[in-house]
């Protein structure tokens, strides 16, 4: 025997050891051979479906609904409260992308597929999928330019609206660009999308952004009754005597275990893990738990990954997250606390610096499409001589002018427009509870934040002050010559009383998870399809490489119904 092969058996020996010992740890078995008697088939069933579907947000809803018109029967879990259901969706801007049907469906593939995988790049070292990128970007190009019109079918009251702010294609540069004639809209049931007005308790007359978008699909599935089990928790999914998934075991609000038969499929729309303490550590770049922050839903929890590790689901990206820096307050939630979106930073009268005192980037970018999405990766750097991470937090720094102007956060959306954090139009309310620091100059300023817990005594007032003077300078010659800050932003921090809000990696949510082919068919770690699972959202996010304003929106509806359409397809296994 050659030494050659000799040495491939035995890395061959030492990876089935590795595979043996790592299917015993309390994550779950690493391949679905090894899971497939993981469950008991339970004798009585306390529900039936063909089709279980674990998640109420966008994507569950448009599997739902997808599924039902094929003719299967539908059973919706949902571990929150019907009064208080506030899925992503709902909170989101309500922004979703329908590119033109008469663009170039080749050059829309090539476009999702740079955006997805990366793998048509020349410059870039491999794919983020490879392996089923293609079908994806396929899927997208299939059913992307039609979702205008689902939504519009499925409610003639509801107006996508074109956004100037996002409109096009984010990355003009990757193939496909120019020629697929890319679109994005907002959601409205008036004639304007605005971020700024609560809409969760107005008529439908006057919703907009997620509360119209997720009005639209929730409306949707109450039309075809699909019953929805509220307040009802997904524990474990329940594996059939050759490894297929039958069913799933849920918990009832008062601690009753329900086993739920799905004749056909399980379909996983359960969201990210943005309040999953454990996985935010495990997964998350730098620190996890207290350099992060998210403003989504507090129900993601991370339950369907580890429904789905427990079965043999391979993992995918699980760090990728749809973030940027933005505010948090000691209001928590599983110990983790509750962000805010911070749209406002990198306007005029404002700055961001380090926990030194000095900036790091051009501001604009936090809040310009799409580098937003990307820029935690500036928050987290680490810094290998100090071993430190010198931006976590950051600082936003701002005078009286801007405070008295712009209000931090959005009133509208997100856990503020939700009610979930209390905020105020002109931000006295964080100012008073502290949230807010407050100085008289920018040396007094310092010194609140150098006392600030999580700045660690670092802040050093001479370098924030040669910061601010530095800055002002550029806004005299309407040029940041160090950093190349878009002009329109620049104005000065020059009128007293001065601000500090500490900023943190975060945003609405992470977008890794498990893996899944085109078809969201879940695959196992030898990318074999684990029977009658399938799944959707952002929990299994197609998005991979890069990500678009809008994009999870987008991929709820496109990935939810090819789901549904899917898990439908299938001949009952009883």
């Amino acid at each position: 025997m050659s030494d050659q092969k000799k040495s491939g058996m035995d890395r061959r020996d030492f990876m089935k050891g590795v595979l043996a010992s790592a299917s015993a740890v309390s994550l779950g078995a690493l391949t679905h051979g090894d899971a497939e008697a993981a469950s008991d088939v339970p004798k009585k069933w306390a529900k039936e479906a063909d089709i279980v579907i674990l998640g109420f947000g966008g994507a569950g809803a448009c599997a739902a609904i997808e599924a039902h018109d094929a003719g299967a029967k539908v059973l919706i879990i949902e571990k929150q409260a019907q009064k208080t259901h506030y899925p992503n969706t709902r909170m989101s801007g309500g922004i979703f992308h329908s590119p033109q049907l008469d663009g170039d469906k080749a050059a829309l593939k090539a476009y999702a597929t740079a955006m997805f995988s990366g793998d048509n790049l020349p410059w870039k070292l491999e794919g983020e999928q490879p392996d089923v990128v293609d079908g994806l970007a396929q899927a997208w190009a299939e059913y992307a330019p039609h979702n205008i019109d689902f939504l519009n079918k499925l409610d003639p009251e509801f107006k996508g609206v074109p956004m100037s702010r996002f409109s096009g294609a984010a990355f003009p540069n990757f193939p496909g660009a120019k020629e697929c004639k890319y679109r994005v809209f907002g959601s409205s049931y008036t004639d304007r999308a605005s971020f700024d007005i609560p809409t969760k308790d107005l008529p439908k007359s006057q919703k907009m952004n997620g509360e119209a978008f997720f009005t639209v699909l929730r409306e949707a599935v109450e039309k075809r009754k699909i019953p929805v089990l509220y307040e009802t928790s997904a524990r474990e999914l329940i594996v059939g005597k050759k490894g297929e998934i039958i069913g799933a075991i849920a918990e009832t609000k008062d601690g009753k275990r329900i086993a739920c038969k799905a004749r056909r499929a399980v379909i996983i729309t359960t969201g990210g893990y943005e309040f999953n303490k454990e996985m935010r550590r495990a997964f998350l770049e730098g620190p996890g738990v207290e350099g992060w922050a998210f403003y989504g839903t507090t129900a993601n929890t991370g339950d369907g990954i580890e429904m789905a590790m427990k079965v043999g689901a391979q993992l995918a990206k699980v760090g990728k997250a749809a973030s940027r820096i933005i505010t948090a307050v000691p209001i928590r939630y599983n110990g983790l606390k509750l962000g805010l979106i911070t749209d406002s930073v990198g306007g005029p009268n404002s700055i961001v610096v380090d926990n030194y005192g000095k900036r790091y980037a051009a501001e604009t970018l936090i809040t310009t499409d799409p580098s937003r999405y990307f820029f935690y990766k500036e928050a987290i750097k680490f810094d290998i001589t100090n071993l430190i991470y010198p931006r976590c937090p950051s600082w936003m720094i701002f005078d009286e002018t801007f405070r008295s102007k712009v209000t931090v956060t959005s009133l509208g959306i997100s856990t503020a427009g939700f009610g979930m954090v209390p905020w105020t139009k002109d931000n006295m309310d964080a100012i008073n509870r502290g949230w807010i620091l407050k100085g008289d100059s920018i040396e007094d300023l310092a010194g609140k934040i150098a006392a600030h817990a999580e700045n660690r005594k670092l802040m050093k007032p001479d370098i924030l002050t040669k910061t601010v003077v530095s800055y002002n300078e550029a806004c005299k010659k309407n040029k940041d010559e160090e950093f190349g800050r878009k002009p329109t932003s620049l104005g000065p921090i020059e009128k007293p009383p001065y601000y500090a809000l500490p900023l943190y990696a975060g945003g609405p949510n992470t977008k890794g998870g498990i893996a899944a082919n085109a078809r969201r068919e879940v695959l196992d770690w030898r990318n074999n399809i684990i029977p009658r699972l399938f799944t959707a959202g952002e929990i299994s996010s197609a998005l991979k490489f890069v990500y678009q304003g809008g994009g999870n929106l987008t991929e709820c509806i496109v990935f939810g119904r090819i789901a549904g359409k899917n898990a439908a397809a299938l001949k009952p296994w009883s």
